[in-house]
């Protein structure tokens, strides 16, 4: 879901809507929040709960812009061992580049290519997807975090290494076989 100008059901996020037509050449900064409300606009959102805010920094020349996302907030999940709740903070840094080309197409996760006539660029879709990347595929309270490491340490300790100096028995007897 890629919200270049368009409207209609994307008026939910017109708070979100940077107008770049008119931008002149240089360097332009934007604030934008994020709380429950935004969550819940998107259908079968993994998150629920989470605020914070994103600072939006826009480089513009003649032939491309690049969007620097710098997000900070805090998180709402739940632990996928206790099912508690715990706030889970977040910092992010992203960076994203729209060249201007004869169509509008996403070329890469940070490049896309829009039109030189396109009006405006939402940003609610990316917001969403950054903040999506960042939660944990493994979702503990803190309160486990000192279980989990001992737990990696009994699994890795009862690894050993083979002992080089150590030889099997039973080459041994091959060796005495092939000697005679």
């Amino acid at each position: 879901m890629r919200l270049f100008g368009r409207t209609g059901a994307m008026d939910v996020f017109r708070n979100y809507k940077i107008d770049i037509f008119g931008l002149k050449n240089g360097t332009h900064q934007y604030d934008f929040s994020f709380d429950e409300d935004f969550f819940s606009k998107f259908e079968s959102s993994l998150l629920k709960l989470g605020k914070g805010s994103c600072k939006v920094q826009i480089e513009k020349t003649s032939s491309m812009l690049t969007l620097d996302f710098e997000v900070v907030g805090d998180l709402t999940l739940e632990c996928d061992r206790s099912l508690e709740l715990f706030e889970y903070p977040i910092s992010i840094e992203k960076e994203l580049i729209f060249k201007y080309g004869d169509e509008e197409k996403e070329l890469s996760e940070e490049v896309f290519v829009i039109t030189p006539t396109t009006q405006s660029i939402n940003i609610a879709s990316f917001l969403y997807e950054i903040i999506h990347l960042e939660i944990p595929m493994k979702k503990l309270h803190p309160k486990f975090k000192n279980e989990d490491a001992e737990d990696e340490l009994i699994f890795s300790s009862t690894v050993s290494e083979p002992n080089q100096d150590t030889v099997d028995p039973r080459w041994e007897a091959l060796k005495k076989l092939n000697k005679n």
